[in-house]
């Protein structure tokens, strides 16, 4: 956000909730080039997003101007292929890294795309294997290999620096991106970030109950957010991603990183992203808490911080470069 500048002749003028904020257009950076794949049927339309008119750039609940999307797919040998959209534009490009079992066309995912969208920026948001409409068996998923899948969207589908925006454990997955890809991943944001979450979770049970899901080789977890109320989370899945764990040493990320966290969350505790902000290598990380937001993050003032997030670090990336 620019705090003390007066609107002026040619800048953004972004009106949410009735308010009216000016920002400064950004300078343009090279625009990458084609997508790749071909097209196939759309998912269905979310209610949600964020809207331009006039030039200006709306925040709409529900969303009456977007339009339909196809999307593609990124074929990968001996690997599931995966579905995306990608969005063409200049860069930094967006990445949207959806969260455990989470697909593509999710409230933040959507109003993403339409924001990156109204400033003329790159945005690619895309299904793990074995969710949404990407190929792959589920219960042959692990985090080691969902982490395989956004390193393929970074190496084949997106072009030029990357702000990756990772929620639950899409934000644990964004890290380990950044540690491999430091030279195209510019920037972090994460949301409800999950990092070690899943391992951690399950740190926590009671001995006996972690022996009894060893031995029965799964882990019925409960939650408010699955339909049953519960996830089936295989052991080996668990025993899998204590190879990927993270803060148990200094995470080796330089770039600016953003966590943005509800205090009423109670999937991922909000001082899990106090904990990441302390052992991230990077001197410019900011932790932002909201006092009333739950592990999803998904209400109109979530989505607004989210995507005036996105903008800040568009802009001090673009200053950076120019």
């Amino acid at each position: 956000m620019h705090h003390g500048r007066g609107p002026t002749a040619g800048t953004w003028r972004r009106r949410c909730e009735g308010v009216a904020v000016a920002v400064e257009p950004h300078r343009s950076l090279p625009s990458p080039g084609s997508a790749l794949s071909a097209d196939r049927s759309p998912y269905p339309s979310e209610e949600t997003g964020v809207c331009t008119k006039n030039d200006s750039v709306f925040l709409v609940f529900p969303s009456s101007c977007r339009q339909k999307s196809s999307v593609s797919f990124l074929s990968r040998p001996e690997l599931p292929n995966l579905a995306y959209k990608k969005l063409k534009g200049k860069s930094p490009g967006v990445i949207f890294i959806p969260g455990y079992l989470s697909n593509m066309n999710g409230t933040k995912a959507l109003a993403i795309e339409e924001f990156c969208k109204s400033l003329g920026h790159a945005c690619i948001r895309f299904d793990l294997s074995g969710v949404g409409n990407s190929d792959g068996n589920l219960q042959e998923c692990t985090v080691g290999k969902w982490r395989k899948d956004v390193l393929s969207i970074i190496d084949d589908v997106a072009e030029g620096p990357q702000i990756l925006v990772g929620t639950s454990l899409g934000g644990w997955l964004m890290f380990h991106a950044a540690i491999a890809r430091p030279q195209k991943v510019v920037a972090l944001i994460g949301v409800a970030t999950a990092v070690d979450g899943l391992v951690t979770q399950f740190n926590q049970l009671p001995v006996e109950v972690k022996k009894e899901i060893e031995m029965k080789g799964m882990w019925d977890m409960p939650s408010k957010y699955s339909e049953e109320g519960i996830y089936h989370i295989q052991y080996s899945f668990i025993k899998e991603a204590e190879h990927h764990c993270l803060l148990h040493s200094p995470i080796p990320v330089n770039c600016p990183v953003r966590l943005l966290h509800g205090m009423k969350d109670d999937v991922i505790p909000w001082h899990t992203s106090i904990q990441v902000a302390d052992r991230v290598v990077s001197t410019d990380v900011d932790v932002i808490l909201r006092k009333h937001s739950d592990h999803r993050m998904k209400e109109k003032a979530d989505i607004q911080l989210l995507v005036y997030t996105i903008d800040d670090l568009i802009d001090k990336l673009s200053t950076i470069v120019n």
